[in-house]
């Protein structure tokens, strides 16, 4: 059930966020310039008017996922730190200082599930609206990269020993008969796979690794024979049973027990020649460096993503500000135009229909495609897209959106923070050199070194 909004007029007689706080602090100014109500207005739909518990305050919850995203924290972090932080509690709506935490942490997990991808969509396009007139680019850059999944490197070894692990706790939940646990027997092989590198040590590591496949398909189909007619551990056991039967050179194997859904992916990368995850599809202005577009897939041609990848960015944007060329790799080949947008990716230039100028042109565009690199890599370190804790294919498109959202919204507050501190030097400069005009040259050379 909604909550009913507390009354805006009635403010404390003694103390007051907004009038206590500084007002030229970024997470300040950012409260005040994103649009709360929308977020209010689309949210409502999915909490029943009338039943139930009354929800948490929709501006709170909403608040806590951008500042997890924005700060680089996990749910349990952000709930501690907001009942630490009177920033923190200004930008969720509060109008008081509270000392106890907003909420539960496993609430954030209970508010994404609840709004869903087109939530959270929302919440993207608020952060490209806040930065204004920078959005609108007829030149956009567009690549891929891989969102890797919160799962250990995946081994046949390591995927049999879960496989018996999981039985093991399905028999001891249901309290099914059992002929040998191997408790003691897999102890042993464990030994026996030590320095498997070494040439002495190879064979007998291989045959441990054997026997453990073995150990896991006897416990497996005793499982299956005392389960019966029980369905409940089904979905469980077609898992166990396509990875003991997959083999090396099979296509859509399993990775991971509790992830299934994950991808290898090869971007011939030297330093990691595999990823486990799954593909990301980027877009951003080509002079401002604005994201308008974040779209999950699972492990498609680069080619294949555009279409969608486009139409998501297309919708985000205003309506009379259309994309009108995209800016990619080599990666993309084979795909010269998508709707009304003009894809171009790098090869020799025709000098018989192209004039210099226009090459001059079209190879500065390439070069100024490579400034998506370091946004990429500002992504995976800053906002949580190196590493997805969140379960399935949706928490893969979640991720991805949040972590564009929260770097479109660092970037205002950057240049917030820069624009006071430009003001702040310049009026010391002035009176300090009254006949010298070349600050702004000083400030930006300062800024650059």
């Amino acid at each position: 059930m909604i909550k009913k909004s507390p009354s805006k007029q009635q403010t404390s007689m003694f103390f007051s966020l907004e009038d206590t706080l500084n007002q030229k602090h970024p997470l300040y100014i950012l409260a005040n310039k994103i649009n709360w109500q929308q977020f209010e207005d689309n949210f409502k739909e999915h909490y029943c008017s009338t039943k139930g518990r009354p929800a948490l305050p929709i501006r709170l919850m909403t608040g806590l996922l951008i500042l997890k995203h924005l700060r680089n924290i996990s749910d349990e972090s952000v709930v501690e730190q907001w009942s630490e932080n009177i920033y923190f509690q200004y930008f969720c709506g509060g109008k008081e200082f509270k000392a106890k935490e907003p909420c539960e942490a496993s609430e954030l997990v209970h508010f994404r599930k609840r709004i869903g991808e087109a939530g959270i969509e929302l919440i993207l396009k608020e952060s490209i609206r806040i930065n204004g007139d920078d959005r609108f680019d007829p030149d956009v850059s567009i690549d891929t990269t891989v969102q890797e999944k919160n799962i250990t490197f995946p081994t046949d070894n390591k995927l049999h020993r879960k496989i018996i692990e999981k039985c093991l706790a399905i028999v001891e939940k249901e309290g099914l008969p059992l002929r040998q646990s191997y408790k003691r027997t897999l102890k042993k092989l464990e030994l026996d796979q030590r320095f498997r590198n070494h040439p002495k040590n190879k064979k007998k590591a291989k045959k441990a690794d054997n026997k453990i496949k073995t150990i896991a398909g006897r416990i497996l189909r005793e499982l299956e024979r005392n389960l019966g007619n029980n369905k409940k551990y089904r979905e469980e056991i077609e898992i166990f049973e396509k990875i003991l039967a997959q083999k090396k050179e099979d296509k859509h194997k399993i990775y991971s027990i509790h992830e299934p859904e994950v991808e290898c992916i090869s971007k011939g990368k030297e330093h990691k020649k595999y990823e486990f995850g799954n593909k990301v599809s980027i877009i951003i202005t080509q002079k401002t460096g604005v994201i308008l577009g974040a779209m999950s897939f699972r492990n498609e041609y680069d080619g294949h993503t555009l279409e969608p990848a486009l139409g998501q960015a297309e919708r985000l944007l205003e309506e009379q500000k259309s994309i009108k060329m995209a800016i990619a790799d080599r990666g993309y080949r084979g795909t010269t135009k998508v709707n009304e947008v003009e894809i171009r990716t790098p090869k020799p230039f025709n000098e018989k229909t192209m004039r210099k100028y226009q090459q001059k042109k079209m190879k500065k565009k390439f070069q100024r495609r490579a400034a998506i690199e370091p946004v990429i890599g500002h992504l995976k370190r800053d906002h949580r897209l190196g590493r997805n804790f969140y379960k399935g294919i949706i928490g893969d498109s979640i991720n991805v959106m949040l972590a564009a959202m929260a770097f479109n919204f660092k970037r205002m507050m950057r240049q917030w923070k820069n624009s006071f501190l430009f003001h702040f030097f310049k009026s010391i400069f002035q009176k300090l050199f009254p006949d010298n005009l070349n600050f702004d040259i000083l400030y930006n050379t300062v800024l650059h070194f």
